[in-house]
């Protein structure tokens, strides 16, 4: 029979209760050190107390107002994510699917505008994802994700991550812009090399095509700059952001230059629930915390200290673990053993980290952990690297 939650979700059988900045509870009372934080979700932790305020006092307020009314917070979330980026122009969702929607549109828009409408198909890269849509899981393109969701979505085709020469082999006339995740989430954190996506940048003005990116796991601070395609300078024309942006609230948005939303105007796109006042205030919320003068100084610092501590790790049970990669506070352990048994063992000892592809553990830790924080989580990595070793 089955349940009355649809079984879409491999549950571990673990509760989550609450959370107190960057440890959850368990309905037993079982504390946990969250490497995960909700899939890079809780960019400031649990019960943040700004965040809490931001959101009780606005819920004290007005909750949801349509989009048919101005809506004051969204002019102001809109107008910081401008001055902080390479936008013009923000429109608001409720996830990272949906802003992956929303550019995919544009970027068919905008050419249909400048009379090319034979300009649809967009180029991805293997590995990817980006959502759970029907036209998200086409343009990530993993059989994973799509089989038995056919006929395919048309417009997207695919190239590998990294190679400029394949994908510049790939551009068709009817090529209408690129797709990439600067740092694959679910595929393996692989993180692109600033001359990668300096040629995505050049490709794209080239050929006169649209450059995309998804940032919606690896933004907003996750690796040390409010975006990652600022360590390269490569800015791109439109970017989906979501997860951290929300502090664990759904918020979404699709940020774009002025050329390229274009041709974006009345009724080509909405939302019900997108920019509702309770998500503008949190994301209003977040931005006061990681624009504040030395945040960002800090993640850095706190990085460098866990990244040595990792590769001390790897360095010392190179049966257990063989590699590290990502940026940040986005990072990627790949397993000489099975990543979900590593997992499971992590999680036993209590902290709690994700999985990738590649056999790797993802650590997605809130932005706001401390030194003391690291030594836990690797005192913790260790601990069950040496039991593994002593059991093999």
């Amino acid at each position: 029979m089955i349940p009355a939650v649809m079984p879409t979700y491999k549950r571990c059988g673990i509760a989550l209760e609450r959370g107190e900045g960057v440890y959850v509870y368990d309905t037993d009372g079982r504390r946990y050190l969250d490497f995960l934080a909700g899939i890079a979700v809780n960019s400031l932790g649990h019960a943040h107390p700004h965040l809490v305020g931001a959101l009780t006092e606005q819920a004290n307020r007005l909750w949801h107002c349509s989009n048919i009314f101005e809506i004051p917070g969204q002019e102001r979330l809109a107008e910081r994510l401008v001055a902080a980026t390479f936008a013009d122009t923000a429109f608001f969702a409720n996830s990272g699917a949906e802003a992956i929607e929303c550019g995919i549109k544009m970027i068919r828009k905008y050419h249909h505008e400048a009379g090319n409408p034979e300009k649809y198909s967009i180029i991805c890269v293997s590995d990817a994802f980006h959502g759970r849509t029907l036209t998200t899981i086409f343009a990530a393109g993993q059989e994973k994700l799509v089989k038995g969701f056919g006929p395919a979505v048309p417009g997207f085709n695919h190239v590998a991550f990294g190679n400029l020469n394949e994908l510049r082999a790939a551009i068709t006339d009817e090529t209408a812009g690129i797709l990439v995740e600067p740092v694959q989430g679910e595929g393996g954190i692989r993180a692109a090399d600033d001359d990668y996506l300096a040629g995505l940048r050049k490709t794209a003005d080239e050929f006169g095509l649209l450059l995309m990116y998804d940032e919606v796991q690896c933004g907003v601070g996750r690796t040390g700059k409010l975006f990652y395609h600022e360590w390269s300078g490569a800015a791109p024309d439109i970017m989906a952001i979501a997860k951290g942006i929300g502090g664990g609230f759904p918020v979404g948005a699709c940020l774009a230059t002025e050329r390229a939303a274009s041709g974006m105007t009345a009724g080509t796109h909405g939302s019900t629930f997108g920019g509702n006042p309770l998500a503008m205030a949190i994301g209003n919320a977040v931005l006061d915390v990681v624009l504040e003068e030395g945040f960002l100084d800090r993640v850095n610092q706190v990085a460098d200290v866990l990244w040595q501590r990792l590769e001390a790790l790897v360095a010392a049970h190179p049966k257990v673990f063989t590699a590290i990669s990502g940026r940040g506070l986005m990072i990627g352990v790949t397993c000489a053993v099975p990543n979900q048994e590593m997992i499971a063992g992590l999680r036993e000892a209590g902290l709690l980290v994700g999985q990738s592809g590649g056999n790797m553990i993802r650590l997605l830790p809130p932005l706001t952990i401390d030194e003391a924080h690291v030594h836990e989580a690797v005192g913790i990595l260790e601990s069950v690297s040496r039991a593994w070793k002593h059991a093999a």
